[in-house]
This record gives C-alpha cells, structure tokens and sequence, in this order.
C-alpha cells in the first residue's frame, strides 16, 4: 500500500498519554501485576507478526519494545505506563515452535489468567500479518477472548507488503469471516504509518470511557486505516475455550 506522507502524520491526531509510555515491569505470574485498577489495553500476535513495531510505532518511541530477529522473544506481560492509571500490556508472543514446550505452556496460562481476571483491562489488540492472517493461535485467541467478553480489534499488519487493492480485498475477506464478527479490524503498517491515526483515536477513546469500548461497531474505511471500529465477538459457541491453541 502507498506510504503515508511524512507531513500528514505530522499533523495526524495522536493520543497524547501514549507518547508519555514508559516501561514499568515485566511478570510471569498475576501476583506480579500492578493494582487491578484504572485502564489497561493489552497487544498480543503471534510470534513474528511485527507486534513490536507495533507498539513502538504506536508511543513513538524507537526502542520501548525490543525488535528482535528472534520470534518468541516476549516471555513475559511487559507492562507500560502512560498516564495515572492507564496501561499498555505486551502480552507474550504466541506460536513459535522453537521456544520450549514448558514455556510455551506458562505462556498459555498466563494470558488465560489475565484475559480471564483482569478487571481492568479494556480492550485487547490482535496483530496478525496481513499476508497469513487468521492462524490457528489467532483463532483461538479469538475464541477465548469472545469466551472472556472482552472486546477485540484487529490490526493486519504489514499491508506496506501488499498492493492497496489485494490489502483491501484481505480486509473485506476478513470481515466476512464468522471468526470476526463483530470485531473492529483495519489495515496497518508499522512501517508506513498506514492505519495509525484510527488506531491512536479507537485507544483515546478507550482509555477515556468508564467502561470497555462499545462492542461490534465496524467503520467504514478512512484516511487513516480502513475498518477500524473497535469491536468484540459474538457469544462463544465453545463455553469451555482455553487458550490450549496457544501451547
């Protein structure tokens, strides 16, 4: 897709508290987590899918995440201040199968724990690659998190890899599938910006509402990003998901 103009993202709206991010703690069980108030957003992808750049794109700060040429590197929730009370979590990295059986299984159980329990938590991003989008660890993400109630919006990220029209066409395919349904999805580069002031706007008003963002809305495209509606799923079909398919 065409890279965004440098001096239209100088003027593109960006949500203040996100610039002002800074690292707090990483954990590897829920008794490690700050208070279980405020607002949180919680960015999770399988391994490789550019989850990284994401979240850095997203504060603008170069290095907040560490972009390692090794998937899998995230085995831990990194936690990430911006304002009082507001939070931004870097769930694991899902899916890489050179990462040990044991970790991977802690991984699972931790995300379950934390989707399942954490009050505070307002809405959780998936970042999958726009050129293999819908994997299984995504779908059972999905599922689980639908299970959870938790709103989800979904970014297809690397669309700089594809031409606008064949990124559009995935978008369209994506929002048929019955895996989304209900659930905000647009087109993203880290690379290019493409996408980011929808995004920066969907979290402001995230961060600002009470309570979790509305559920199930789908935008029309815009400038920014194309479909970029927050949303959720429907009613699970499976009332006992896990998060098995992360393991």
């Amino acid at each position: 897709m065409e890279r965004t103009n440098p001096k239209d993202m100088a003027k593109a709206f960006r949500f203040a508290p996100l610039r002002r991010a800074c690292f707090r703690l990483s954990v590897t069980r829920m008794d490690q987590l700050p208070a279980d108030d405020g607002a949180e957003v919680a960015i999770a992808g399988r391994s490789n899918v550019g989850k990284s750049s994401v979240l850095n794109l997203l504060t603008g700060h170069g290095g907040l995440a560490r972009v390692s040429r090794t998937p899998g590197r995230t085995q831990a929730i990194n936690v990430f201040d911006l304002d009082p009370g507001q939070r931004l979590m870097d769930l694991p990295g899902y899916g890489y199968a050179k990462v040990p059986d044991a970790l991977r299984l802690s991984w699972g159980g931790l995300m379950e724990e934390y989707l399942k329990r954490r009050r505070s938590l307002r809405l959780l991003l998936l970042v999958m690659d726009i050129r293999h989008p819908l994997g299984p660890f995504d779908l059972a993400l999905l599922d689980f998190a639908r299970h959870c109630g938790r709103p989800v919006h979904a970014l297809l990220n690397k669309a700089d890899k594809l031409s606008r029209g064949a990124a559009l066409q995935v978008l369209a395919r994506c929002r048929r599938d019955p895996a989304l349904e209900g659930v905000g999805t647009q087109c993203f580069s880290a690379q290019s910006g493409e996408g980011l002031e929808d995004l920066h706007r969907l979290l402001a008003r995230t961060y600002e509402k009470e309570t979790p963002v509305e559920t199930g809305a789908k935008s029309e495209p815009s400038k920014g990003g194309e479909g970029s509606g927050p949303g959720q799923g429907g009613k699970s079909q499976d009332r006992n998901a896990t998060t098995a398919g992360f393991e």
